[in-house]
């Protein structure tokens, strides 16, 4: 499973309603856009040095996922998929959605849009 942003937050958070989608992961993967997107959070958060302690000490449980040449395929495919049905989505979350697409993993997330992008899985809590 993919950890969207919103996931890696409910997670480091202890969000009770979180936990039983994080026990459905076989394979739990932070792609490197969502890394990105948590550290920016982070950065701004009152309680900035408590997630960063807490990145760093979770990190190595997860399976980092980074955009490849063959990434970018998904990801022309998709935006072109989603223009075609007129259902814009954000970029970052195209390049999320082309990891899911390419290693064949749901994405843990709320953003329904996820919903919208044919042969990917949104698990949502």
């Amino acid at each position: 499973m993919i950890l969207d942003t919103n996931a890696l937050s409910a997670f480091a958070d202890e969000d009770a309603k979180f936990e039983p989608v994080l026990r459905l992961a076989k394979r739990c993967a932070i792609p490197v856009i969502v890394l990105g997107e948590y550290r920016y959070g982070i950065s701004q958060s009152k309680h900035h040095d408590e997630y960063r302690a807490w990145l760093k000490a979770q990190l190595r449980h997860f399976e980092l996922l980074s955009v490849i040449p063959e990434t970018a395929g998904y990801f022309a495919e998709l935006r072109l998929e989603l223009k075609k049905a007129g259902t814009p989505t954000p970029a970052n979350d195209l390049w999320i959605a082309a990891l899911a697409r390419q290693h064949n993993l749901p994405i843990a997330s709320r953003d329904t849009h996820f919903d919208l992008v044919s042969g990917v899985r949104r698990i949502g809590w």
